[in-house]
């Protein structure tokens, strides 16, 4: 049967609790000393309580029938029924349940993890391989997944500690709030098009690019926030989605038409002019920007120095404001900014932070960022 927590719990007579302003967690693992540190982590963060943990899928599935859950923190390999076999019987028992994946860095379980997101998960995060113990960047990062996909209005301001939104900054063509461009501002066909992404990105970038049309030859470049083993089966993943080939980014390797690149796990993806022609990838070893490696803002830097006014940019979800100050200098140089709107993204935090600085020249559901990508590389630009 699943572990109750019964720290501050208050029960109506169904079982479920009423109490408002916490978000409520499940924990399955089928260690039972991994769900001790995952489930003291989260208890110890001011609006998050684990309201149950389940050694398999089995005990999940009556755990979300007994108790009032908002998020599930999933493993991968458990025995009776694991984490893939549970993933779609819990969203069938709750559909509005946010899970989030817990699997080891390992090629299959980054596979698994992958395979997951595209059944219904929210989220991924890869167990260190020194183990939870003393993981400390594990437990941060299952704290701020957590809260960013804990139910609206779950977390009070001060248990969320947002980041602060920046000023609005003037630049030189004021974007458009929402839909088309801004007639201040000419868009010019680009000769390349860039791509950040994070919480929910895989989903996200599944959906651009199996809606991109054919007619779209430029270069393809893609940082999303992942560890390198996942990067390259992502790059195995959009390959597929996209028909187009697709890869980890090699250093020194020049751009091609019709090509994607994936920013590999733990290296920053920038672009250098090459002296015999062409612009040829390099790959950064630099520090974290953001608290990212691989981070947006290096990419962006590099590619408006390079191509100004004939860049395109679109920032998709995901935690965080990595991705503003790289649209700045696109912005100032001249280039297109798209990005995704609050309701179609799963977190409205690297798209908000761009639009509501003032960089995004369009701010558009994912359905239609394809046939934007298509009305301005695909054509004249009109």
């Amino acid at each position: 049967m699943s572990e109750p927590n019964r720290k501050g719990a208050k029960a109506d007579r169904s079982g479920k609790h009423s109490d408002d302003g916490v978000c409520r967690v499940l924990v399955v693992d089928d260690s039972a000393v991994a769900r001790g540190i995952v489930t003291r982590t989260l208890d110890e963060e001011p609006g998050i309580r684990v309201e149950a943990s389940a050694p398999n899928g089995l005990m999940a599935l009556k755990a979300v029938g007994t108790h009032d859950i908002d998020v599930v923190v999933l493993d991968i390999e458990m025995p009776a029924l694991d984490g893939m076999a549970a993933l779609p019987r819990l969203l069938a028992a709750n559909p509005n349940l946010k899970i989030i994946m817990v699997s080891s860095a390992s090629q299959t379980d980054a596979d698994i993890a992958l395979k997951a997101m595209a059944l219904g998960a929210v989220d991924y995060i890869p167990k260190p391989s020194t183990g939870l113990g003393g993981a400390e960047s594990f437990r941060e990062e299952l704290i701020a997944k957590v809260k960013a996909h804990s139910a609206p209005g779950k977390l009070s301001p001060a248990a969320r500690k947002p980041e602060r939104p920046p000023k609005p900054v003037a630049v030189p063509a004021a974007p458009a709030k929402t839909g088309r461009p801004s007639a201040r501002k000419k868009t010019i066909r680009p000769d390349v098009i860039a791509i950040g992404s994070s919480t929910g990105g895989p989903q996200a970038l599944a959906e651009v690019l199996k809606e991109l049309d054919r007619s779209v030859r430029q270069p393809i470049l893609i940082t999303q926030h992942m560890p390198a083993t996942f990067t390259a089966l992502l790059a195995e993943h959009m390959s597929r989605y996209s028909g187009r080939e697709a890869a980890e980014a090699r250093e020194g390797e020049v751009l091609a038409p019709g090509r994607i690149y994936i920013a590999p796990g733990g290296k920053h993806l920038i672009v250098e002019q090459r002296a015999a022609g062409g612009v040829m990838i390099s790959l950064d070893d630099g520090p974290p920007e953001n608290s990212c490696k691989p981070a947006v803002d290096p990419m962006l830097r590099s590619l408006a120095r390079i191509y100004k006014e004939r860049l395109l940019v679109v920032i998709l979800t995901g935690m965080g404001c990595d991705g503003l100050k790289g649209c700045e200098e696109v912005v100032a140089e001249g280039g297109t900014v798209l990005v995704q709107d609050q309701e179609t993204s799963v977190v409205w935090g690297m798209p908000g932070a761009v639009a509501q600085a003032g960089f995004s020249h369009e701010i558009l559901p994912l359905t239609q960022i394809g046939s934007a990508i298509a009305r301005i590389a695909g054509g004249d630009g009109r």
